[in-house]
C-alpha cells in the first residue's frame, strides 16, 4: 500500500470515529458517565429504601427543560420558507430532538417539567405558523408518542416569548387563548409525590400589578400564599425573582455564556434557594446546553429531616454543538492540507535521508579520528623521492631525528624532497564515498526540491496530479463517511 493510500485510510478512520462521537455517543454521556439522578449519590437522604430497580423508591424522578425557542421567522429575520431558515431550523430542531431521546429519556423521568419559552415569536406568528412550529414541537420531544403519554406525565410553564408580558396580553387576547387551549391553564398547582409544585405566569405580573391579565394572577399567588400549607412547595416561574446587583449567583456564573445559577433568599420561613436553568438548545446564545434532574420526595418528611432533603436538584450538561462543529471545519482543512502536501513516495524519504546523515556524521567523526592519528604519526617523517629504472616515482617513508617544521601543512614541496600528508587521499576516498552514499540514496527516492529546474508546463503537470489526487482522496473518505453521516441524521430525526 502506497503512502498516501495509507493517510488516506487514516484520514478515513478519524472521519469515522469524528463523525459517531460527535453525532451520536455525545449525546449517550450525560446518561452514562456525567449525570445522574441526585437521590441516588446524596448522602444527606435519611434512610431512602431501595427496590429492585436500583433507586430510591420514596423519591420521583423529574426532568426540567427550559427555553427550546424552536426557531421561526422571527429569529434570524430570514424570509418565512426560505432555503437559509431551513437549513438552521433542521440542525437546531434535530439537536434538541438527540438530546431529549439520547440524553434525556433514558434516566427513565416519571415527570417531565417545561419551563416555558417553546416558541421564539410565538406572539408574533399566524395560526398556520403557529401550529406548525407546535408540531415540531411535539416531534422534538416525543410529545405526540404513546410512550410519552402512557409513561410521563408532563407539565407547562408559560414564557415571555410563548404569550408575551401582560400590556401585550391585553393587546393580542387571542394569543392567550391558543396557548391554553393546548397547553392548559397559566397559573396551577399539583402534586408530584409528597412535594406541591406552583406554577405562575410571572409575565403578567413583572413591574406591572394593574389590568385584568395581571389581576388573575396576582389572585391565585394571594391564594396559594393563604392556603395552610402541608407539603414542601416548589415555585416554578418562567422569569427568575429578584436579586439585588452584585448578587452571589453560584459556580455556574462564572461565565456570562453559562446561564444557570443559584440564588438563596431570605424568607420569614426561612431560606429559600432558587436555581436558575439555562436553555436546552445550542442556539439561544448558550455554549452550554442543559437540563436538570430533580428528585422530589415521595414520602413525607420525618421530624428530623431537614427541609432540603424535599428536593434534591443535579444539573446536567449536553454536549456542546458549537465545539462539534467548529471541530468538523478545523478536521476537513487538516485533512485537504494533509493529502495535498503530503510527499509523493510518503515519509520513507526522509527516512532514508535521516539515515544518510547519521552515517555521514559517524564517518566524518571517525575520518577526523584517523586523520588526528596519522597527524601525528607524520609528524617527525619526510617522504624521499626514489626514481625507478623504468622513469616511475616511488616515496620512501624516512624518520627524522628532528621534527621538521612545515609552514604549510598542505602539499608542502622542498628541493630533492617531497613531503605529503597519507591523510589527505584517505581523507578524499572518505569524502568521496560518503557523497556516493548520499547520492545513491537521493537517487532511489525522488526528491522534488533536488530535480533540475522544469519548464512551467512541468510545474503545472505536478500541480494538477497533487489536485487530482487529493480529489481523488477525498471523494474516497467522502464515500464512507458521507453515507454514515447521513444515516445518523435520519435515524434520529424519525418517529421512535
Amino acid at each position: 500500500m502506497k503512502g498516501h493510500e495509507k493517510l488516506t485510510l487514516l484520514l478515513c478512520l478519524i472521519w469515522t470515529a469524528t463523525i459517531l462521537y460527535g453525532e451520536m455517543f455525545s449525546f449517550y454521556m450525560p446518561f452514562l458517565f456525567s449525570c445522574s439522578w441526585p437521590h441516588l449519590s446524596s448522602s444527606s437522604s435519611s434512610n431512602p429504601t431501595m427496590n429492585g430497580k436500583g433507586y430510591a423508591a420514596d423519591y420521583v424522578k423529574v426532568a426540567v427543560i427550559a427555553d427550546p425557542q424552536i426557531m421561526d421567522k422571527t429569529s434570524l429575520r430570514l424570509p418565512s420558507k426560505s432555503l437559509a431558515l431551513e437549513f438552521v431550523q433542521f440542525y437546531t430542531d434535530l439537536f434538541m430532538r438527540r438530546a431529549f431521546f439520547s440524553s434525556i429519556l433514558p434516566f427513565k423521568p416519571e415527570v417531565i417539567l417545561f419551563l416555558g419559552d417553546y416558541f421564539d415569536g410565538g406572539p408574533y406568528l399566524s395560526d398556520d405558523e403557529w401550529q406548525e412550529s407546535l408540531s415540531r414541537l411535539k416531534h422534538m420531544f416525543g410529545l405526540n408518542t404513546e410512550e410519552i403519554h402512557s409513561t410521563v406525565k408532563v407539565y407547562h410553564l408559560p414564557g415571555n416569548h410563548d404569550i408575551g408580558y401582560a400590556t401585550l396580553q391585553s393587546h393580542k387576547p387571542e394569543v392567550v387563548r391558543r396557548y391554553e387551549k393546548e397547553f392548559g391553564s397559566r397559573n396551577y398547582r399539583f402534586m408530584v409525590g409528597k412535594v406541591e409544585f406552583v406554577a405562575v405566569d410571572a409575565q403578567t405580573v413583572d413591574a406591572n400589578q394593574e389590568g385584568s391579565v395581571a389581576s388573575a394572577t396576582w389572585d391565585f399567588v394571594s391564594n396559594v400564599s393563604s392556603d395552610r400549607q402541608l407539603h414542601p412547595r416548589v415555585l416554578l416561574s418562567h422569569i427568575p425573582l429578584y436579586r439585588r446587583d452584585w448578587t452571589d449567583c453560584g459556580p455556574h456564573r462564572g461565565s456570562p455564556i453559562i446561564n444557570q445559577c443559584t440564588v438563596a433568599h431570605e424568607s420569614k420561613g426561612g431560606p429559600v434557594t432558587e436555581h436558575t436553568l439555562g436553555t436546552i438548545s445550542w442556539q439561544q446564545g448558550n455554549l452550554y446546553p442543559s437540563f436538570m434532574l430533580l428528585s422530589a420526595r415521595n414520602s413525607p418528611l420525618s421530624d428530623t429531616s431537614l427541609p432540603e432533603e424535599a428536593v434534591l436538584t443535579r444539573l446536567c450538561f449536553l454536549p456542546m454543538q458549537t465545539h462539534i462543529y467548529i471541530w468538523y471545519i478545523v478536521l476537513f482543512v487538516l485533512t485537504i492540507l494533509s493529502l495535498l502536501l503530503w510527499p509523493t513516495s510518503g515519509l520513507s524519504f526522509c527516512y532514508h535521508r535521516f539515515d544518510d546523515m547519521v552515517e555521514c556524521v559517524r564517518k566524518l567523526i571517525n575520518m577526523y579520528r584517523d586523520e588526528t592519528k596519522e597527524k601525528n604519526e607524520d609528524e617527525n617523517c619526510e617522504y624521499d623521492m626514489i626514481w625507478g629504472s623504468d622513469g616511475s616515482m616511488h616515496l620512501v617513508k624516512k624518520v627524522l631525528t628532528q621534527p621538521v617544521t612545515r609552514t604549510n601543512d598542505i602539499g608542502a614541496v622542498e628541493r630533492g624532497n617531497a613531503v605529503m600528508r597519507a591523510t589527505a587521499k584517505k581523507s578524499v576516498n572518505q569524502l568521496t564515498e560518503v557523497c556516493l552514499s548520499m547520492e545513491t540514496n537521493a537517487d532511489s527516492e525522488v526528491d522534488p526540491k533536488k530535480l533540475p529546474p522544469r519548464g512551467s508546463k512541468s510545474k503545472a503537470k505536478v500541480v494538477i496530479k497533487r489536485f487530482v489526487r487529493t480529489f481523488r482522496m477525498l471523494i474516497l473518505i467522502a464515500a464512507v463517511n458521507v453515507p454514515l453521516y447521513m444515516m445518523l441524521l435520519f435515524k434520529d430525526w424519525i418517529d421512535k
